[in-house]
């Protein structure tokens, strides 16, 4: 729900390249479920699974809000294919962990198939949590994808922030990835989503003023009690309270590699190119707050196969081409930062093969069961799908 992302601090020679290029840094959080190794259902094995992780990946793995549960933070990278080999690699040791631990790791937005809720992870932190909010997260867990992109100040953090509003409906459309809960279909692409928006602070940011304002919003926030401290500021963008970082945030976990590595690139070239914007005092468009919640709403509901809202004409058009018109908007920050080869493979792939969401149910339609859909989950997760 909240964690220090990336993992490690930047090393020297990537700081000095970063500067050189005037380079953005990456890093990526991802939450997991795990589930029975036969049966569908999520299992509450968080600690048997930690007590099989590799000993130099511990400081990169953490614990989240519920037993079935875990998390990884990337270390921070500037190089596209360098966080592709990190995730792969902490996707690919903690699947194994998962099975010495009788297990499966499994990268969905919510557990697709029906179970008991989950218990919370015994952390004084999250018994607060639980005491102040109650049951806000029944079920077995769930699961997002977190992309932390380095900014000079606060300050230009805000205004980049206020430029991010309009972009992040379709994020949340492309990284779609829990249409089944309970065992069934629940008509959503993102049903993490729906069940997310019941905690107080979990929305849009929303068009600030000012680093000041953002403070003082922060601080009236945790006064008024609908968050205990700035982690559980669930803005679907944020300022990283650990990190100079924009945090974008309202993605599920997606089942691949591939998935996330397409969504990092965009972030990142989004907020290098937003970062420009910025600095030649280009106003952000404000837009209505409503507007983009109906937006965020068709994320949810269509994923990418739908459509969504166009924040220029505030018309619907299909959501993929709002995906595309995204990717010709950030290609020259795309191209600067070294990433436009491989994300014109990766935004092919996703055209070709959907949404975790689509896929989801393409497996369910063959197949006709829930069972089958978890069973590619748990390949998809390990890599045995990119």
């Amino acid at each position: 729900m909240d964690s220090a992302a990336g993992g490690t601090t930047i090393t020297e020679e990537m700081a000095e390249k970063a500067e050189s290029y005037d380079l953005l840094t990456l890093g990526v959080e991802e939450e997991y479920l795990l589930v029975d190794a036969v049966e569908p259902r999520a299992v509450e094995a968080v600690e048997e699974v930690f007590a099989e992780i590799p000993e130099d990946l511990r400081d990169v793995v953490q614990h989240e809000l519920q037993r079935t549960q875990i998390e990884v933070a990337s270390p921070p990278q500037l190089e596209l294919p360098e966080m592709a080999a990190a995730l792969r690699r902490l996707r690919h040791e903690l699947s194994g962990a998962a099975q010495r631990a009788g297990t499966r790791l499994v990268a969905a937005g919510v557990s697709p198939a029906a179970g008991p809720n989950a218990r919370i992870v015994d952390n004084p932190r999250y018994r607060m949590m639980r005491e102040r909010f109650g049951d806000l997260s029944p079920g077995q867990g769930m699961c997002g994808t977190h992309v932390h992109v380095s900014i000079p100040d606060g300050e230009t953090g805000v205004q980049i922030l206020n430029h991010l509003r309009p972009w992040l409906p379709i994020f949340q459309a492309a990284t779609a990835n829990s249409p089944l809960h309970g065992g069934h279909d629940t008509g959503y692409a993102s049903w993490r989503s729906v069940m997310w928006e019941r905690w107080p602070t979990v929305g849009p940011a929303p068009y600030l003023e000012s680093f000041e304002q953002y403070e003082t919003l922060i601080s009236d926030l945790q006064a008024s009690g609908a968050m205990l401290d700035e982690g559980m500021l669930y803005w679907y963008a944020r300022l990283s309270a650990r990190y100079p970082t924009i945090e974008i945030r309202m993605g599920d976990v997606t089942p691949t590699v591939d998935d996330v590595l397409l969504l990092a690139a965009l972030a990142r070239a989004l907020v290098a190119t937003l970062l420009n914007e910025v600095r030649d005092g280009v106003p952000a468009p404000n837009v209505p707050h409503p507007l983009l919640m109906a937006a965020h709403w068709r994320a949810a509901h269509d994923g990418l196969e739908g459509d969504n809202i166009d924040m220029a004409t505030r018309e619907p058009r299909p959501a993929w081409r709002l995906l595309r018109q995204l990717f010709d908007y950030v290609r020259p920050e795309l191209q600067r930062h070294g990433d436009l080869d491989r994300a014109t493979v990766l935004m092919d792939r996703l055209r070709t093969r959907g949404t975790g969401a689509a896929r989801q149910r393409a497996i369910l339609a063959q197949r006709g069961s829930v069972a089958d859909v978890v069973d590619w989950l748990a390949r998809a997760t390990r890599g045995d799908e990119d």
